[in-house]
């Protein structure tokens, strides 16, 4: 198979997502590009018109531009308060206001003031001047900065899939988070080609306006009135291409009670095993009940999944109740894990509404993970083990496990670990990393079947730095009490879920580059929970 072919069979197996990943984004772009003309036009002419307010002016919209784009889409996501597509058009209008008004300031400076004379020499009001002379003649380089700052929008809106925004950013933070290059092309190659026609279709209207004026035959008059329908056109498709398979509604609008719209809105994190237990209870409540399921995946992290929660935002994703212990409730270290499923259970219930459903058997704590031939050889059996040599080994951690106090903060309150150079490293390649020899320890899950795959050694955690990570379902209590079936639905998962089986299974992910769909499905038939053609295919 050529690798068209390939690519064109992935494209295939993923239609049906690739669809609304595309109306999504083009909503984002559209959207916020038309609110930038909105803003960014008037304050060009005001700037254009007022000398004292232009450097200010474009030094404030400048000083936007300046903010690294993930850095201003947590901003916001901390001043707002919400998740989704709010905080991701607020940033993409922001970013689209330089070039908008700095072209628009630069049009009408353009203008030969012989020009603006003769207006008003004819008695023009300057009203009209702006509106009948000024504006068209500088049309060409306002349009112009739109296009810059559509096309800028196109590739900056990819990052807002980290902040469950969806777009195609979705399939590059899931291609990158299970180390899968379909999965990154599939993302990758739809928004260049979108960023080329957003940019075509922009160059078309504005041939369109010009030809309008001066043609004379029927056929280029009908010619242009097309070109300017160019990208209310591609807005429409978007619009189309959104509504037609995410239900009509942001999914923050979507009911999730009986009597409403029959939707339950599943989370999960940018990993393989997250992704794959979204799956597996996606697939069980298509199968077993008559709820729709809108699969909200590839959250940037567990807070901004939490707060996905807390605010209506999904009903229900897989959390571990040592990162709930001690990154979500701040709490201290607890090493029993009924002790620790009791506190986060009494307190997320007392302080989020939320209910943690039974485990399953799944504890996928943190671990420390070196070459069995480092292990051998400096004779690592332990955490501890490394202490003396830690000032001068090199460690790779996800930036997650840098910061939580169950992470690389708690290994040095308890071990007094401090490594020579720490390096913040994608969960995808850590293991890699060591592997090679380019670091020399790293951050590790225990369930992750790459472990096995690159013959590494997990380290005993010798002085219980780590808490139990058992993996639970976590739903809003208004949504277990709409829907109290879930329980049942669920509970099979609690049994069959282990380390050892689900280390398997994100091998399956990780390792032989299938789908968490695919494995999820196939395992959950191979335990007769799923019938061939059921609605969950």
């Amino acid at each position: 198979m050529s690798a068209l072919d390939h690519f064109l069979s992935v494209v295939e197996q993923n239609g049906a997502e690739l669809w609304l990943r595309i109306g999504q984004h083009i909503m984002l772009t559209g959207v916020s590009t038309v609110v930038a003309i909105a803003i960014g036009i008037p304050l060009g002419i005001f700037a254009a018109k007022r000398a004292w307010a232009e450097r200010p002016l474009l030094a404030a919209v400048g000083i936007l531009q300046t903010v690294p784009s993930l850095a201003m889409l947590a901003l916001l996501l901390t001043l707002i308060g919400q998740i989704g597509a709010v905080p991701a058009i607020i940033a993409l209008t922001l970013y689209a206001l330089l070039p908008i008004v700095r072209n628009t300031v630069t049009g009408l400076h353009g203008i030969a003031p012989s020009i603006v004379e003769a207006a008003r020499g004819v008695g023009m009001t300057p009203a009209q001047q702006l509106s009948l002379v000024e504006m068209p003649l500088a049309l060409p380089v306002i349009v112009a900065g739109v296009r810059t700052a559509a096309v800028v929008g196109v590739g900056i809106a990819m990052l807002s899939a980290f902040i469950g925004a969806g777009g195609l950013g979705q399939f590059i933070n899931r291609g990158l988070a299970l180390t899968n290059t379909d999965l990154i092309l599939l993302g990758a190659i739809p928004s260049a080609l979108l960023a080329l026609a957003v940019d075509g279709s922009i160059a078309a209207f504005q041939w369109g306006i010009e030809t309008r004026r001066r043609a004379r035959d029927l056929s280029r008059i009908w010619a242009a009135r097309i070109a300017t329908a160019l990208p209310a056109l591609i807005l429409i498709v978007g619009a189309i291409a959104y509504w037609s398979t995410s239900g009509g509604l942001p999914a923050a609008m979507q009911g999730s009670t009986r009597g409403g719209q029959e939707t339950l809105r599943i989370g999960a994190k940018n990993f393989s095993e997250s992704e794959v237990l979204g799956e597996m209870i996606a697939q069980l409540i298509e199968a077993k009940t008559d709820l729709r399921v809108d699969r909200r995946f590839g959250f940037g992290g567990t807070m901004i999944v939490h707060k996905a929660l807390i605010e209506g935002e999904i009903d229900l994703y897989v959390e571990y109740t040592g990162t709930a212990l001690t990154t979500i409730l701040g709490a201290k270290t607890i090493t029993d894990p009924d002790r620790v499923l009791a506190y986060v259970r009494e307190v997320y219930a007392e302080r989020f509404h939320l209910i943690w459903l039974k485990p399953f058997k799944i504890n996928n704590t943190y671990a420390l993970a070196v070459t069995s031939e480092n292990a051998r050889s400096r004779g690592w059996a332990t955490i501890s083990d490394l202490v003396a040599d830690a000032g001068g080994l090199r460690a790779g951690f996800t930036p997650e496990f840098s910061q939580r106090p169950d992470g690389y903060p708690g290994l040095r309150k308890a071990y007094g670990l401090s490594f020579g150079q720490v390096f913040d490293l994608d969960a995808a390649l850590m293991y890699r990393a060591v592997a090679g020899g380019e670091v020399d320890v790293v951050s590790a899950y225990a369930t992750d079947g790459r472990i096995d795959a690159y013959n590494l050694i997990l380290l005993e955690d010798d002085r219980h730095a780590f808490p139990p990570y058992f993996a639970a379902p976590v739903v809003r209590e208004a949504v277990l009490e709409a829907y109290p079936e879930l329980r049942t639905v669920l509970a099979p998962l609690t049994d069959l879920l282990d380390d050892k089986t689900m280390r398997a299974l994100n091998w399956q992910v990780d390792g032989e580059k299938k789908s968490p769909r695919t494995v999820a499905r196939e395992f959950l038939r191979a335990k007769d929970l799923l019938a061939a053609g059921n609605k969950a295919e």
